[in-house]
């Protein structure tokens, strides 16, 4: 994990991985339809997958350049007991699981998949914000109001 980038994905750091100079421009907010479910290429279908939706697709394809791919970690920690950590990484570990959509990697570690199998990854762009998010995570139980800390379904 040594190529891990550290970064949590705010439009600070989205800036420093992707500079404004190449033209690359925050995706448009298109409302309940960039929402909509991307599917998962990955070789096994249904539980334990983890899908893309459209703009998580769209934000990952500018920002990412050559092997790179957007990691989510799940940690513990946060005010629900557990949060979700995002980054930019170039390698892919023996126990990684690659989820493809439209070129658009995520890899997900077999300890962090366990807590967020079923679940979809999403680019939201807000006024105050843009970063990647989780969301309808079926092993969560309940979730902080920003939406990067839950607790598990025990």
């Amino acid at each position: 994990m040594a190529a891990v980038r550290g970064l949590s994905l705010t439009t600070a750091a989205l800036r420093a991985v992707a500079p404004w100079a190449r033209g690359r421009l925050l995706a448009a907010s298109r409302g309940p339809q960039a929402r909509r479910e991307a599917s998962s290429s990955s070789p096994e279908a249904g539980e334990g997958q983890i899908h893309l939706t459209a703009s998580c697709v769209q934000r990952l394809l500018e920002i990412t350049e050559g092997s790179e791919f957007l990691r989510l970690e799940v940690e513990g920690g946060g005010c629900s007991g557990f949060q979700y950590k995002f980054s930019l990484d170039t390698v892919i570990n023996p126990d990684d699981r690659v989820f493809e959509q439209g070129g658009a990697r995520v890899v997900v570690d077999s300890d962090s998949l366990a807590f967020v199998k079923g679940a979809q990854v999403d680019f939201s762009q807000e006024l105050i914000r843009s970063s990647f998010q989780v969301l309808n995570n079926p092993q969560a139980q309940q979730g902080c109001s920003c939406g990067s800390s839950f607790s598990i379904k025990l």
